[in-house]
């Protein structure tokens, strides 16, 4: 029996071309990037040089490669890998895997049961589980991207090593592309297109950490590039317009529906109460939903209103309640109040600008986690990862102010929310000088303090 592989058990592989991110997969512990956990001297890789493999919990978000490593640490201790989703699977196919590995270990082979999405077998399903991690029938690797201490049952989690696997960062994920676009064999070095430099860091940045995502836009990509000719260089913003048509597909066309829509927000935007009532009256003469319009002023709230009348979302809301209470027509008098209310209100976009520029730039590759002082931290396991030391709860401090980081470590510094001169948004200015200038003297008087110490 062949050491390191499929379950013979298994299903044969389909005719059809497997997509390019299972195509990629690394054929080596070396071959994985962006895993400190499998670097040489760390735990797991020690483990291993030692001819030891203990069972596993691989942590991590999708597209990190958790069922790659466990394909290849089955591959490196020669044992069999036996796979099944935990979405899909009961007891009954536990059972029979176990009795698999049985008559295997029997036979003198070792069975690596690999248990995709671990977070989904409930209690019994984990249970079952136990006597034979135990008893080494099977060497377990669970994959998921739940915290296991919430998820995972302490008996099990007790038999099992965590191994947190984090999102690739953009340095790998280009090395993933390169190495997709040269690679004539298993990649896509057949097809004669290059991406410029632009092109693959926008794949890398817009991935966010998951080298599948990246391998299958990049597939459809090089796709729809060669179908337009051979041999050709894709730049970054051929690149965008390819990765958009798809979406581009799905948008509706302007009617009398989206003009009269867009003329009531943009009347409410101006402060025209006239327009807002007029627009109003032809939406709802013409048919329009009036739980529709609702919703489109409670938008027109905290888009245009925001902060600058807090009071403006809550009116609209109200509007909606008192119009599922009353009904046509009487249930109309308080949508027309909601919009005379947003038309006349001070207006602020601030929060609505300042929300999308942070979604661009998280979706433009800037998807950091928490620093690991900010990390919740109710399980012994989560302290022994670091998560939660060194936070200072501002309650025990004067005035309630700390200064302690809060953004990721790229993102300090970062400013996205700017409070407009108008109505209440007067007075967050005001706070957020005073937190600033409070912080301001406390980093003053701690690098005082260093300073005499020294």
């Amino acid at each position: 029996m062949s050491r390191g592989l499929f379950d013979p058990a298994d299903p044969p592989a389909p005719k059809t071309p497997a997509p390019l991110a299972d195509r990629m997969r690394p054929r080596t512990l070396d071959e994985v990037l962006g895993q400190p956990a499998l670097a040489p001297g760390a735990l797991l890789r020690t483990l291993l040089d030692a001819g030891e493999l203990p069972s596993l919990l691989l942590y991590g978000p999708p597209g990190c490669g958790k069922t790659t490593v466990a394909r290849l640490l089955a591959e490196r201790t020669g044992l069999i890998f036996t796979p099944m989703s935990a979405v899909l699977a009961g007891v009954k196919d536990l059972r029979a895997a176990v009795d698999a590995a049985k008559e295997r270990r029997r036979l003198g082979e070792g069975t690596l049961l690999f248990v995709d999405e671990i977070h989904h077998f409930n209690r019994a399903q984990q249970d079952a589980l136990l006597p034979h991690v135990e008893d080494g029938t099977v060497t377990f690797v669970g994959a998921t991207t739940e915290n296991p201490s919430f998820y995972v049952n302490a008996a099990l989690l007790s038999r099992c090593t965590t191994v947190a696997l984090e999102p690739l960062s953009d340095a790998s994920l280009t090395e993933v592309a390169r190495r997709a676009l040269t690679d004539a064999d298993r990649g896509l070095g057949a097809f004669g297109v290059v991406l410029d430099d632009d092109a693959v860091r926008l794949l890398a940045e817009t991935s966010q950490g998951d080298a599948r995502s990246l391998l299958n836009r990049l597939e459809a990509l090089v796709g729809a590039a060669a179908r337009k000719g051979r041999e050709r260089t894709v730049g970054v913003d051929e690149a965008r317009r390819l990765l958009a048509e798809k979406r581009a597909a799905y948008d509706k066309s302007g009617d009398a529906h989206y003009d009269f829509v867009s003329a009531l927000h943009k009347s409410v935007r101006g402060g025209d109460p006239q327009a807002t009532l007029y627009y109003l009256a032809r939406m709802l003469e013409s048919g329009e939903p009036p739980l529709y319009v609702a919703r489109r002023l409670v938008r027109m709230a905290a888009e245009d209103v925001g902060l600058a009348d807090p009071q403006a979302l809550r009116v609209a809301l109200d509007a909606t309640e008192t119009f599922r209470f009353l009904g046509s027509p009487e249930g109309e008098l308080a949508l027309a109040q909601a919009a005379v209310y947003l038309a006349t209100a001070p207006k602020s976009n601030a929060v609505y600008a300042a929300f999308g520029a942070v979604r661009d730039d998280v979706k433009g590759g800037k998807a950091y986690g928490p620093p690991d002082h900010l990390k919740n931290a109710p399980t012994k396991l989560m302290k022994q990862l670091g998560r939660g030391e060194g936070y200072l709860y501002p309650h025990d401090f004067d005035d309630a102010v700390v200064d302690q980081d809060y953004l990721p470590a790229p993102l300090k510094g970062r400013t996205w929310y700017a409070p407009s001169p108008f109505g209440h948004e007067k007075e967050i200015a005001k706070r957020m000088a005073w937190w600033e200038e409070t912080r301001r003297r406390m980093r003053e008087a701690s690098a005082g303090e260093e300073k005499g110490s020294a």
